[in-house]
C-alpha cells in the first residue's frame, strides 16, 4: 500500500490505517525504538504510543513521506522513555553516547550513528568497514561540521 492510501485512511478515521502502517512500517518502527531503549517490552511500548500519536496527529497533518513521520515520532517518544528510564542512572552505554555526541553533528556511516544510533560494530559490519575506520570516518565528518558551523558563524 502506497503511503498517500494510508494517510488517506488516517484522515477517514480507518482503524485499518495503523494495522497497515504496521505491516509497512512495523519493522522500522522497531529498529529505531529497540536501538535506543534496548528492551523488547520498552520497543513495543514506544512503536505503540508512535502509532497513537500518529493517529492524534492525522489529520491536521498529511505527510508525503510516511516512513520519515513515523520515524521522527518513534524517535523522539523512544529518547523520552530512555531519558525517563534512566533519569537517575546515566551510565556509559551506546545511547548515551549518541546523545551526547547529537549535539555536535549531523553521510551514511554518520546518519547511521546520529541518527539511528547504531553502534560502530553494527556500522563497520552494515558498510563491510573495520571499527576503527568507522570511528575514524565519524572523528573526521564531526570535525568538518564544526569547522562549517564556525565559518557560518556558530562557536562550538
Amino acid at each position: 500500500m502506497e503511503d498517500f492510501e494510508i494517510v488517506e485512511m488516517y484522515w477517514d478515521r480507518n482503524e485499518n490505517a495503523i494495522t497497515e502502517t504496521d505491516r509497512k512500517y512495523g519493522k522500522y518502527c522497531r529498529k529505531i525504538a529497540f536501538s535506543i531503549v534496548t528492551n523488547k517490552e520498552d520497543m513495543e511500548e514506544c512503536v505503540n504510543d508512535t502509532y497513537l500519536q500518529t493517529w492524534n496527529s492525522l489529520p491536521p497533518q498529511r505527510p508525503e513521506k510516511l516512513s520519515t513521520y513515523l520515524g521522527k515520532i518513534c524517535r523522539n517518544i523512544s529518547i523520552n522513555l530512555y531519558e525517563k528510564l534512566t533519569a537517575e542512572k546515566r551510565g556509559g552505554n551506546e545511547t548515551d553516547a549518541c546523545l551526547d555526541e547529537l549535539g555536535e553533528l549531523i553521510r551514511t556511516v554518520f546518519v547511521q550513528r546520529y541518527w539511528y544510533m547504531m553502534s560502530v560494530k553494527e556500522i563497520a559490519k552494515e558498510n563491510r568497514m573495520s571499527d576503527s575506520n568507522v570511528k575514524m570516518t565519524l572523528s573526521r565528518t564531526r570535525e568538518k561540521l564544526k569547522l562549517y558551523l564556525e565559518e557560518e558563524g556558530y562557536s562550538i
